[in-house]
This record gives C-alpha cells, structure tokens and sequence, in this order.
C-alpha cells in the first residue's frame, strides 16, 4: 500500500533533483540562511510526523481492531472450551465413581451369594442334628428299657430261684 507521503517543504528539496523539470533550479535552496526556516521546519516536520502517524494509523489500525476482535472472540471460545472440558471431565469422574459403584454391587452380589450359601448350610446342619438328637433320644430310650427288662428278668429269676430253693419244713 502507498503511504502518502508529506507535502513539500518550503525551502526544502522533497524529492530528487532528477523530479525536477528541464531547467528549474531548486527554489530557496540558496536563499535561506541556516536559522531562518528553523521554526517553519519544526512546524512543517511536526505536521509531517502527525500526517506520517495518521497515515500510518489509517493503514494498521483496521486490521489491528480486527485482530483485537478475533483476539477477544477466541478468549471468548477459550472461557466456553475451558467449561467444557470442566464439564466433560466430571463427567468422566461420575464415570469412574459409576464404575466403582457397580463394582461395589457386584461385590456385594458376590457376598451375598456366599451368605444365602451359608444359611442354607447352616439349615441342613440344624436338620441333620435335629436328626440326630431324636435318633439319640430315641437310641437312650432304646436301651434304658432294654436295661429295666433286664432287671426285671433278673428279679424274675431271683424270684424263681428264691421259689425253687428247698425249704425247711415247719416243725410243729
């Protein structure tokens, strides 16, 4: 892009001597003395500088401003991608605690089976001794009329061989 340049100075050669026309000579190049135009060129330089930052504004600013807009839309799109993530990875963190969970329940599940396991076991053991206490019981009751036929037997034959045994006879 062509900046424009700053006007001609008076007393000032603006371009190269090879701009001039056939025959002209530089006006006032001889003619000033030193301190003369001093303040004329301050003015003229700072019109200059002021035009030359003007243009210089003019030519940068626009794709400044718009880069300062694309800046501020992409902090924006940062913030939002930044909330987002944030949420995605609680997400993943419900994940997790969701997959400790269901191991938790298969555990659980595990366990359980182990203890309906248990208590039907602990069912057929109580069975099993009932069983056995009334085969026992039965067993003592067995033998304890085992024992008192026995003893009435003997008494029985005490009885008979006290009956069979010769007795004196009486004297009268």
């Amino acid at each position: 892009m062509n900046v424009p340049g700053p006007p001609p100075l008076d007393g000032v050669l603006a371009g190269t001597p090879d701009g001039l026309g056939v025959g002209e000579t530089t006006p006032g190049l001889n003619d000033i003395s030193p301190d003369e135009g001093l303040i004329e060129d301050l003015s003229a330089e700072d019109k200059a500088v002021e035009q030359l930052a003007e243009g210089l504004l003019s030519h940068y600013l626009p794709d400044l401003q718009r880069s300062k807009q694309a800046l501020q839309e992409l902090t924006q799109n940062q913030v939002v991608l930044l909330d987002t993530l944030e949420q995605e990875i609680s997400k993943f963190k419900e994940c997790h605690s969701m997959l400790d969970i269901n191991a938790l329940f298969t555990e659980a599940k595990h366990y359980h089976t182990k203890l309906v396991n248990i208590r039907k076991e602990m069912l057929m053991l109580h069975e099993k001794t009932s069983k056995l206490k009334k085969r026992a019981l039965k067993l003592q009751q067995k033998r304890q009329k085992e024992e008192l036929e026995r003893e009435q037997q003997r008494e029985k034959e005490i009885e008979r061989e006290k009956q069979l045994t010769a007795k004196p006879a009486k004297r009268t």
